[in-house]
């Protein structure tokens, strides 16, 4: 691999009081793979850490929008996915697998990171922006209510598709 850039200030969110920036990333590097193989096992104990193919296929799709927030020395500590889709209906947008750094929580970086993604989903014509969170993830639900999201009276239902 060779050292080009991992991210992009195509996106840049500067949450200036706690050092933290959120940028797009828009290719794979060493360093991101490097951080996905420490921040995946921190989101799921059941998935493992994102390969780098799977990086640049997220990176790469229409759909998606990959942010990465790094602290003030450069460090990537917490990322976040952003789905963007047309349906009949609209816009969807749904804000997925936001993991901050455990040495890194409490500085910014979960709030920079659901902030660059409202923005992006704006600016791509959604007009609401979705996401779900495990009971057990009680400062992020914290966090996602502090910033204004509501319990939606719904549903979720899942099959799997494995095995």
């Amino acid at each position: 691999m060779s050292p080009d850039p991992a991210v992009s200030a195509s996106t840049q969110t500067d949450g200036s009081a706690s050092g933290v920036t959120v940028t797009e990333a828009t290719a794979v590097d060493a360093e991101l793979v490097d951080a996905f193989a420490r921040l995946i096992p921190q989101l799921s104990s059941s998935s493992p850490p994102t390969a780098e193919a799977e990086l640049a296929s997220i990176c790469n799709s229409p759909a998606c929008v990959l942010f990465v927030a790094r602290n003030i020395d450069g460090t990537i500590v917490g990322s976040l996915t952003l789905a963007v889709f047309p349906i009949p209906t609209g816009i969807r947008a749904w804000i997925e697998d936001v993991v901050v750094d455990d040495e890194a929580r409490g500085v910014g970086a979960g709030q920079a990171l659901v902030d660059a993604a409202i923005d992006r989903a704006r600016a791509m014509g959604a007009k609401t922006v979705d996401l779900t969170s495990r009971p057990s993830r009680e400062a992020a639900n914290r966090l996602y209510v502090r910033l204004g999201f509501e319990t939606r009276n719904t549903n979720v239902y899942r099959i799997s598709l494995e095995g």
